[in-house]
């Protein structure tokens, strides 16, 4: 199969659904998504639709703001790196192209901003 870059919404559903499979799957991110997602996946789903499309795509469909949902997860550097990990493959086995790297870079800068969120928000409350 010849990769192509990542052009349109229908890629992008491509991206999430088979991301999500293969982090379902995974023993260590599976536990927790399916524990706070639960049967919302549909939902979750659409969600991430429409954030990467915006992402990626300037199309603006995603409004809101993706950390605080992930403010309180049990999640730790261990975590970021497998879910960064397991992004790159996704992108890398899919798609090829400008906008797969920026799908990519994007997800790394995600990961670095949410941990050093985490991290400030745990150390706040370690001083109270």
């Amino acid at each position: 199969m010849e990769r192509e870059d990542i052009k349109n919404l229908a890629d992008i559903q491509i991206l999430v659904d088979t991301f999500y499979d293969t982090i379902r799957k995974d023993q260590l991110l599976g536990p927790i998504f399916d524990g706070i997602i639960q049967d919302r996946w549909p939902e979750h789903l659409e969600k991430m639709y429409r954030f990467w499309q915006t992402v990626l795509l300037e199309e603006h469909t995603y409004y809101g703001s993706p950390f605080p949902p992930h403010a309180k997860m049990p999640i730790q550097k261990e975590h970021f790196d497998r879910w960064i990990q397991l992004f790159t493959q996704t992108v890398d086995a899919l798609y090829t192209g400008e906008t797969a790297d920026r799908a990519k870079w994007q997800g790394n800068r995600m990961t670095e901003m949410f941990q050093f969120k985490i991290q400030h928000l745990n150390g706040m409350n370690n001083l109270v």
